[in-house]
């Protein structure tokens, strides 16, 4: 049974308009989102990508956009790659984030997360991989966003 994120993803992603629409219902279900605007190009279990435009409201004091925000938007990625991919009767939460700056952020990032299918029957510690990228290509940001799996009360 697909979850409520992914099924309307599926739903919204073929449609005009349908993955800003989705974008803006994800940010109001977790409003601190909705302060990087993400425009999510992609949900499914085990992957999920953005783009986290670079505007003035997420830059920093040398025009680039500010790391807390490219976080933002690694972990809007790994929510909806977790609500996508978690299994029916279990439940997530992050753990912690371990990240590494490697570039500066000067244009629109792409954030990607992305797990094992495997991961998520092992234990209750699941990886996920995140990462930034620029416009060239350029990978701005990368990490390990560990999540919590456990069984729903």
């Amino acid at each position: 049974m697909a979850t409520q994120v992914l099924a309307m993803w599926e739903r919204l992603r073929t449609v005009p308009g349908g993955p800003r629409l989705f974008s803006f219902a994800f940010s109001r279900r977790a409003p601190y989102f909705g302060s990087i605007r993400p425009r999510f190009v992609q949900v499914s279990p085990n992957f999920a990508a953005l783009v986290l435009p670079k505007r003035r409201a997420v830059q920093n004091h040398i025009g680039t956009v500010h790391a807390i925000a490219v976080c933002n938007g690694l972990e809007a990625a790994m929510g909806a790659l977790a609500e996508a991919t978690v299994p029916a009767g279990k439940r997530w939460l992050p753990k912690g984030m371990d990240v590494a700056y490697l570039a500066k952020s000067t244009s629109d990032l792409t954030c990607t997360a992305e797990t094992d299918p495997a991961a998520w029957t092992v234990g209750p510690d699941v990886p996920v991989r995140v990462k930034a990228t620029r416009d060239d290509g350029t990978v701005v940001v990368e990490g390990t966003i560990n999540l919590w799996v456990t069984d729903k009360k």
